[in-house]
């Protein structure tokens, strides 16, 4: 189990050297001699989440959807927890119980987690739906579309 720290970073481009905010997260490491970290951006993922340059896989950008990012959360609460299952299920109970204890602690309060995310996401996405949707453009199930 490795938790890892990313942030999105300010890049300096151009013959000016305008800043841009960079498009991915990345780790600190990664991040030296590219740019200045932006430290208020930081997230902590499982260290699957990220490739072997310390680039996060598949994260979303920086002016991404909302519900992207919190999808982008919840998996990676869901892998966080896995990955401290997967260490429990490796440890011996009678030399090592109070870890494997703390380690399943740990996982359901990540699945809780996540599990809060996703009611906040779905909230999100009932929302937009409502606000996009006009019960006008509906039609009533089983009615004839030729006589309205």
């Amino acid at each position: 189990m490795t938790d890892v720290y990313v942030y999105y970073f300010m890049r300096h481009r151009g013959p000016g050297g305008e800043k841009f905010l960079s498009q991915r997260r990345a780790t600190l490491e990664a991040i030296k001699g590219m740019g200045e970290p932006v430290m208020e951006s930081q997230i902590v993922v499982d260290y699957t989440e990220v490739d072997g340059n310390g680039f996060l896989i598949g994260g979303v950008g920086s002016q991404s959807h909302p519900t992207d990012e919190l999808w982008a959360q919840i998996r990676s609460l869901e892998r966080r927890a896995i990955s401290r299952d997967s260490e429990a299920l490796k440890l011996n109970e009678s030399t090592e119980g109070e870890r494997k204890y703390m380690l399943s602690l740990e996982s359901r309060e990540l699945r809780g987690q996540a599990q809060r995310l996703k009611k906040q996401r779905t909230d999100l996405m009932a929302g937009e739906l409502g606000n996009r949707s006009n019960p006008r453009e509906f039609a009533q199930f089983g009615a004839n579309p030729t006589t309205g």
